[in-house]
């Protein structure tokens, strides 16, 4: 049993190392807002969840970004763009958890990227609405869109970078998935 912690706890580690390295390498996206940055840093914490449960995934998302806030600090003082990456991370890798746990083949994978887009996509079009758009502009000290202004910024800015990040990470992980389901599938039967 103590193996078997201990082992999870350096796994959590190093794929939190991963996803941390992963999230240095980000990008915007073209006709896009510029603070939007994609990054792949969300596989390491799939997979960890996929492997070893949501609270290892979960706290693999949260590792990076206390990680990220630590070396590259943030420009409100308060990690807003870190809170709201974390949120992204959970809203995407759990559904594709539950799904996966109930169909542990390609198709259930599939399925979960699809249902881990979309949650993300709207989950993260309602945060940024209420929560942090409006921390942003707290923190930032400069005058809050309200009303259409703020609408149109997440129909045309939040949701569509949401929904194109998620078919970015839907396309890597299938590409990796091929070549990793029997070592997702060893891991999963070890942890679990």
């Amino acid at each position: 049993m103590k193996n078997k912690k201990l082992q999870s706890m350096v796994a959590i580690g190093m794929l939190s190392s991963i996803s941390f390295i992963l999230m240095l390498f980000n990008f915007p996206l073209p006709a896009l807002p510029a603070f939007l940055k994609v990054d792949f840093s969300d596989v390491p914490a799939l997979i960890a969840a996929i492997t070893m449960g949501p609270v290892a995934g979960i706290l693999v998302a949260f590792f990076k970004n206390v990680l990220d806030w630590l070396f590259s600090g943030s420009q409100t003082g308060v990690p807003v763009g870190h809170m709201a990456n974390f949120a992204t991370s959970i809203l995407f890798i759990t559904p594709v958890y539950l799904i996966y746990r109930k169909m542990s083949n390609k198709k259930g994978i599939l399925f979960g990227l699809a249902a881990g887009t979309f949650s993300m996509a709207v989950g993260m079009s309602v945060l940024n609405y209420f929560v942090f758009l409006p921390m942003y502009s707290y923190f930032l000290n400069f005058p809050a869109e309200t009303g259409n202004a703020l609408f149109k910024s997440i129909i045309l800015g939040i949701l569509p970078f949401n929904l194109i990040k998620g078919l970015l990470l839907t396309s890597v992980v299938l590409l990796m998935f091929s070549n990793l389901q029997s070592w997702i599938d060893k891991q999963r039967a070890y942890y679990q």
